[in-house]
């Protein structure tokens, strides 16, 4: 030993680490952390490695093993899980009274007295509360749900795990429906619980998105299963596929404390695949009883109709005689004016004719040779014909001279021309 300088054992050295802890931390606190480990012993006592990650890259920034007692933690999980509804395991974030403690032997370590579920429980609504502020952001939240369904939606997708039990119970519901509805399914297998949980649905998606027209609905169903698996359905890749699917999404995933991401952001929310399978049949049977209420108003209406126009067709035979008296009557008036007006057209007419004939047989004697003659005018004719000039004419040839009482018979004896007028 190199003289003046003070030396140790690790034990001493270990020791000393001890207490100086002890001086510093004499009492508890509460810290929050992550539970990266957890493992159940046979003696009942919880072992935990606990750690802290820096929130913008996710990198491990602190770490220490905690210990929670037999005795303490019979009391602390029963109470956290039915606080939160979570199973107390790895992946949860954590609010826990400590003490910290260092042994020369195991080194440092934190013994839990406590928990605050409460911190648990607001971690996770906050993570889903980031997840739909960004989807909110980003104009995707309510895409699904303002997706209208058909009137009569008969064709649905299911996503589920083949062998889960929901999935049965959604299927026999269906097809043991009290009203016998033909239902149409397909089934898209997907791991509903796990780390690949969320990735699988997605992918499930994306096959369905490839034959969207064959589907009239999207159902994501899950039936048992750890609380704490549902953690993969507060996924944001997967709330933003759930979001902007072109088809209306079920979601019936098997919890009633809380909603998932993908229950906010998806088109109907239910509790149970059976409740999933219930909502179906109920929107069938809701556009069974319109049509059947449709073809009720449809038929009472056909027969409204027909009363009235019977109706109408009887008080018309009832007052078609009487119709057609009058019309008659008001044909025979018309036929008789029409005869009267005719009958004064035709006396309008005779008359105007009796007169025209009138004047033209006045005419006609006016310019007759007689009434000429009777004026004082003469004829002279000619072996025969009237003389109408001094040409061919010679003297010493006999004439006849007409009067309007007699012949006179004359013998030229001299013609003189008459002069040209100027």
């Amino acid at each position: 030993m190199t003289p003046g300088r003070k030396e140790f054992s690790l034990l001493e050295l270990n020791a000393c680490v001890r207490g100086a802890l002890q001086d510093a931390l004499p009492g508890r606190y509460w810290v929050r952390a992550e539970i990266s480990e957890a493992k159940l012993h046979a003696s009942g006592h919880c072992y935990l490695e606990l750690i802290e990650k820096e929130e913008s890259t996710g990198r491990t920034v602190a770490k220490a093993r905690a210990t929670i007692w037999a005795s303490t933690f019979r009391l602390l999980r029963p109470f956290f899980e039915q606080s939160t509804g979570q199973l107390f395991t790895s992946g949860i974030k954590i609010l826990v009274l400590v003490t910290p403690t260092f042994h020369e032997l195991y080194g440092y370590n934190l013994t839990i007295h406590d928990i605050d579920p409460s911190y648990t429980l607001g971690d996770a609504a906050r993570r889903r509360a980031a997840i739909l502020q960004q989807l909110h952001d980003e104009g995707v939240a309510d895409m699904n749900k303002e997706l209208p369904w058909p009137a009569l939606p008969q064709r649905f997708a299911v996503i589920s795990s083949p062998s889960a039990a929901g999935y049965g119970d959604f299927m026999n519901q269906l097809q043991h429906n009290a009203y016998g509805y033909k239902i149409y399914t397909a089934l898209f297998p997907a791991a509903m619980q796990g780390e690949q949980t969320a990735q699988s649905i997605i992918d499930a998606l994306d096959r369905i998105n490839r034959h969207d027209g064959l589907f009239d609905g999207v159902v994501i169903i899950r039936g048992g299963g750890a609380t704490s698996d549902l953690n993969s359905f507060d996924s944001y890749p997967l709330a933003a596929n759930v979001a902007q699917f072109p088809l209306p999404i079920i979601t019936g995933i098997g919890h009633e404390r809380d909603d998932t991401v993908i229950d906010m952001v998806a088109n109907t929310r239910v509790k149970t695949p059976t409740a999933a399978a219930e909502w179906i049949i109920a929107r069938i049977h809701e556009a069974d009883i319109h049509a059947a209420n449709l073809a009720h108003a449809i038929g009472e209406a056909i027969k409204n109709r027909l009363l009235r126009e019977n109706q109408t067709l009887q008080r018309t035979a009832s007052s078609l005689p009487l119709l057609i008296e009058r019309r008659i009557l008001g044909e025979r008036h018309k036929t008789n004016l029409w005869s009267e007006q005719i009958k004064q057209a035709l006396r309008s007419r005779i008359d105007a004719e009796k007169n025209r004939l009138d004047n033209t047989a006045k005419t006609i004697q006016l310019l007759s040779p007689q009434s000429l003659l009777e004026r004082g005018y003469s004829l002279t004719l000619h072996r025969g014909r009237v003389v109408k000039s001094v040409a061919g004419i010679a003297p010493g040839e006999p004439i006849e001279t007409l009067l309007a009482d007699g012949i006179v018979a004359s013998r030229v004896e001299n013609i003189q021309p008459s002069k040209p007028k100027k």
